[in-house]
């Protein structure tokens, strides 16, 4: 019973993230980037393209678009991954639209255009990178490149932002050989379309960066080395609790010339805090020893992709 709470839990969190991390994303367009008439790459940007072009708000032709990357996506990343990315496209595709009309354009006006379209630039592709980081990190994702992306990494050896970041640039750059229109329906100058892209660029790689530095926060982990008289205890609870392997290292302390066991456990640091919290429950006075580790591949870590896969 408490296994079947303990995952509904953590079921609801993943989709609570995935759900806080598509607002975020949403907003970064709906607030700084369409009403600047900016574009980045992926999806979002060929919708913003299609809504200057012909009026068709950004979330249909978002979720067109997404609905055939999604049906790819089931078939080489599986059904897990797809579930939460029909959940994760449909509200993005609702927010694109619902966002443009009960956001206030004064509101719009305060923070994002009347501070220029670098600014804009910047904090929009923060917002989305964010966005789209929280979302892959729940298992998820916003659709467009990001599926693209996790397909690739499931393979290879390449962290998603950079992915991103190289299809959005190829994306931006061919915009510039499509005709493009103003509000008004005329043409748009080589010139504005060059500055455009300029801006493109910067968005994408804010977003590809923010999305990185997101996922190596979310996936850092640690290693810890646990000295205790009360080491068996604390071992059953960590496996138990904590579903982490635990291994039993024998020692001799230099000072005391008495021998001693210790326990050494990686996990992710964001279960650091507990896993002390409920190390000090059972034993006060354990000696704790904690450190950052750069990369863990094995179960229940990452994994290392072969290309051949």
């Amino acid at each position: 019973m408490e296994i079947k709470q303990k995952n509904v839990l953590r079921t609801i969190k993943e989709y609570f993230l995935i759900t806080l991390g598509i607002i975020i994303y949403t907003c970064g367009w709906t607030i700084f980037l369409t009403p600047n008439n900016m574009f980045g790459g992926g999806v979002s940007g060929i919708s913003a393209i299609i809504q200057f072009a012909t009026g068709i708000k950004m979330g249909y032709t978002y979720f067109v678009i997404n609905a055939l990357l999604l049906v790819i996506s089931l078939f080489i990343i599986g059904p897990s991954f797809g579930i939460k990315t029909v959940y994760a496209i449909f509200l993005a595709s609702f927010c694109l639209n619902v966002e443009q009309t009960i956001i206030p354009a004064q509101f719009i006006q305060d923070f994002a255009l009347s501070n220029g379209k670098l600014l804009c630039s910047i904090i929009g592709g923060s917002m989305a990178g964010f966005g789209i980081g929280m979302s892959i990190s729940q298992g998820g994702s916003s659709g467009g490149t990001d599926i693209i992306a996790l397909i690739i990494t499931k393979f290879h050896n390449i962290s998603p932002g950079k992915v991103i970041l190289l299809i959005d640039v190829f994306i931006i750059a061919s915009s510039l050989l499509v005709p493009s229109y103003t509000a008004e329906g005329q043409p748009l100058p080589f010139v504005d379309k060059f500055i455009t892209a300029v801006y493109g660029m910067i968005i994408v790689t804010v977003c590809g960066n923010v999305a990185d530095l997101y996922l190596a926060g979310s996936k850092q982990s640690v290693q810890i080395f646990i000295m205790s008289h009360h080491y068996e205890d604390i071992a059953d609870m960590i496996a138990k609790d904590f579903h982490r392997g635990v291994t039993l290292l024998e020692g001799k302390g230099w000072y005391t010339k008495q021998e001693s066991s210790v326990l050494m456990v990686i996990t992710r640091k964001t279960d650091v805090n507990m896993l002390l919290r409920a190390i000090k429950r059972i034993d006060s006075d354990a000696f704790l020893s904690v450190s950052s580790v750069a990369g863990v591949y094995g179960k229940g870590f990452d994994k290392i992709k072969d290309k051949k896969a």
